[in-house]
């Protein structure tokens, strides 16, 4: 016993002094590495889909990702392939570094390195050049560490985060993304196994590069899968005549203009989320993107669609390609200020509903009239004589709208949408004036859809948001609910385009001065949709028309949209459904005070309606006469909507006058007297 007591204290001592400088070496390593990592921007849809991401400063796709959020197929094939006990050892498995330690023995050198997952995460957080004993030594310590500070779950979160895909690719969800092109949420047999395979050799494995060495990794895991029965031989043999694939896809840049700007305003933040629909989105895109290479190669265009009863934004496709410079594809089109065309008519008729001087079927004249040293015009340069304001705005005649606009002030439409939310701005040193109406005026893409999406509220405006997680709003009165509804029911009446469906949406068109824009919107009972259409940089487009331009990107907008169009309101209280002879008389027609009286109406005379007409063969068509009887003077003639000659000044009296026509055909003659009264033939000249 004596002659043990100096081998035990030797032994003693020995074991004291190893301890000691154990304990100095791991002091001596600092703290665990549990800074701070940088991960990519990601910007994700109301569902948590992924609309972008963005490389970190250093140029790595390091996008984070959980345990939930991963196929448990690929989780399962990992435990079999990388560390089978991982839920049981504490950062370090006995039995791995006990083997690796008989082969290290037996053959001098390091053979395999009974790595954890634990202990690849820290040789991930502290990069080491050089495998040697001493690296190893370290990651044990590491991975003891990071363990008891951060528990199993968040290990493993940050090797599904952090571990090496070849190239830039940090993480399997940026893999998944750049090699198939999907989440790993959802993955297949063949997919999980090179997934599980790369990280033990990313450069060389790389199937972008190496594609025979991926493959051959790729059925290694799959071999040690089927021995550990996590799926029958015949699937691990079917997995095996896979591809692997031979090249990277580019990340999803969807929203990119949204995503920019979400970013830019929380750059703190690596998350961010968005009231966005990503199929939507991607469809809309995509539709964008098709019609503005149709239209030449200078053409953008911009779609915006808006959730009726939130106000929240579903798609938001600010330019038809955000990385062609030709067509400016970095500027935000929902944002510039545009010249609005006849979308803004709408409202100013639901102003004129509201104030009870107008009702759909008044009638109002749509003839050549002068305010002062402005005189409106109708695109076509024609009138069409007395219509119904319901036929006035879904024909988008520009003079019913102006004399209705002079009726409730320019300043009151200004106010009003003002008050709704939209920006109007005026051009410089400019005063508001009637031309507001047809367009004078620069609005932007987002505040028509929100007057319209306002216009499916019956009335009630919301500002359109975008980031999840926005303050609640005050809605804010535009239109009474009669007058929206008004507005609304005339507007799903209104022509579609060729081959669309009718009465499926309530919508708008509109083209600015010299085609410099094109819009179409629209709403149903669940969404509105703005299209514009044109050069970003300003410049006329020739015969670039909203109705055959924008029109039918919006209808294949609502088709692609993946649900069929929700019905609109029902009218509300106090809605009066009349003919216009029906109508109390005060509504019966605008701009009439009372009834004239000592005056008939004017009636055409000769030719009578339905009637034909020879010409004379060859040479210059014959002067046609006209007789006129009766009507209040001035009296307005018109040949197939367009004033000719100076106005006849009888009154209640008889009055002829020739004009010459352009040739054979039929022609529309319209007479109107001071009082709007009019009458119409029709005859045809052969």
């Amino acid at each position: 016993m004596r002659r043990l007591r100096p081998v035990l204290a030797i032994t003693g001592g020995f074991i004291a002094a190893t301890a000691l400088v154990s304990a100095i070496w791991v002091l001596s390593l600092g703290p665990a590495p549990l800074g701070k990592l940088e991960y990519s921007h990601v910007v994700l849809d109301r569902e948590g889909r992924l609309l972008r991401a963005y490389a970190t400063s250093e140029g790595r796709w390091r996008l984070p990702v959980t345990e939930r959020e991963v196929d448990p197929g690929f989780l399962k094939m990992l435990f079999a392939y990388e560390d089978k006990r991982f839920r049981d050892h504490p950062g370090v498995d006995p039995l791995s570094m006990g083997r690796a330690a008989v082969q290290f023995i037996s053959r001098g050198h390091i053979v395999s390195g009974g790595s954890t997952i634990s202990m690849q995460v820290a040789r991930l957080l502290e990069p080491r050049e050089r495998r040697n004993l001493g690296a190893k030594m370290r990651q044990f310590v590491r991975a003891l560490e990071l363990e008891r500070a951060l528990g199993k779950d968040r290990v493993l979160a940050l090797y599904l985060t952090l571990a090496p895909y070849g190239g830039n690719l940090e993480g399997v969800r940026a893999a998944s993304l750049a090699y198939f092109g999907k989440e790993p949420r959802k993955l297949s047999l063949a997919e999980a196994a090179l997934l599980v395979a790369l990280p033990q050799s990313p450069e060389l494995r790389r199937p972008d590069r190496f594609p025979t060495a991926a493959r051959a990794a790729r059925d290694r895991v799959l071999d040690r899968a089927a021995l550990a029965w996590l799926a029958p031989r015949d699937e691990m043999a079917r997995a095996k005549s896979h591809p692997v694939p031979r090249e990277r896809k580019p990340l999803p840049v969807l929203a990119p203009h949204a995503a920019d700007q979400v970013v830019l305003l929380e750059p703190d933040r690596r998350e961010h989320s968005l009231t966005l629909d990503l199929f939507l989105q991607k469809n809309l895109q995509e539709l964008a993107h098709e019609r503005a290479q149709a239209l030449g190669p200078d053409i953008s265009v911009a779609i915006l669609a808006v959730d009726n009863a939130s106000g929240e934004a579903r798609a938001r496709v600010a330019s038809a390609d955000y990385f062609d410079a030709r067509r400016a594809g970095q500027v935000d089109m929902t944002q510039a200020l545009r010249s609005p065309g006849s979308t803004l008519k709408p409202f100013i008729y639901g102003l004129g509903f509201e104030d009870g001087v107008i009702h759909p079927d008044t009638l109002i004249d749509d003839r050549p009239t002068r305010y002062g040293s402005y005189m409106p015009e109708n695109f076509d340069l024609t009138f069409q004589g007395v219509v119904t304001v319901r036929r006035a705005l879904q024909l988008s005649l520009n003079v019913p709208a102006v004399a209705v606009l002079n009726k409730i002030g320019v300043s009151r439409l200004g106010s009003r949408l003002s008050q709704a939310g939209a920006a109007l701005v005026l051009p410089k040193d400019a005063a508001p004036g009637l031309a507001m109406g047809l367009g004078g005026v620069g609005v932007r893409l987002t505040d028509l859809v929100m007057l319209y999406a306002s216009l499916a509220r019956q009335g009630e405006a919301l500002s359109v948001t975008e980031r999840q997680g926005d303050h609640a709003q005050t809605p804010r009165r535009l239109l009474d609910p009669v007058a929206a509804w008004y507005v609304g029911n005339i507007l799903l009446g209104a022509p579609p385009p060729d081959n669309a469906p009718y009465g499926r949406i309530a919508f708008k068109t509109g083209t600015s001065y010299g085609y410099r824009d094109a819009w179409a919107i629209g709403y149903d009972g669940r969404m509105t949709v703005g299209v514009w259409v044109g050069r970003p940089d300003g410049a006329p487009v020739p015969g670039l028309v909203g109705r055959g331009t924008a029109a039918p990107i919006l209808f294949e907008a609502f088709a692609r949209s993946g649900s069929a169009p929700a019905a609109l309101p029902r009218a509300p209280k106090g809605a009066i459904f009349a003919t216009s002879g029906k109508l109390p008389p005060p509504l019966q027609r605008f701009g009439v005070i009372g009834p004239c009286e000592g005056a008939e109406a004017p009636r055409i005379m000769f030719p009578p309606d339905g009637a034909r007409l020879e010409m004379a063969a060859g040479g210059q068509p014959d002067l046609v006469a006209l007789k006129i009887s009766g009507g209040r003077g001035p009296l307005t003639v018109l040949v197939n909507g367009v004033p000719m000659g100076v106005p006849m000044s009888a009154s209640g009296g008889r009055g002829t006058l020739f004009f010459q026509p352009d040739g054979p055909g039929f022609v529309r003659l319209t007479v109107m007297d001071a009082r709007g009264a009019s009458d119409s033939v029709i005859v045809r000249l052969q």
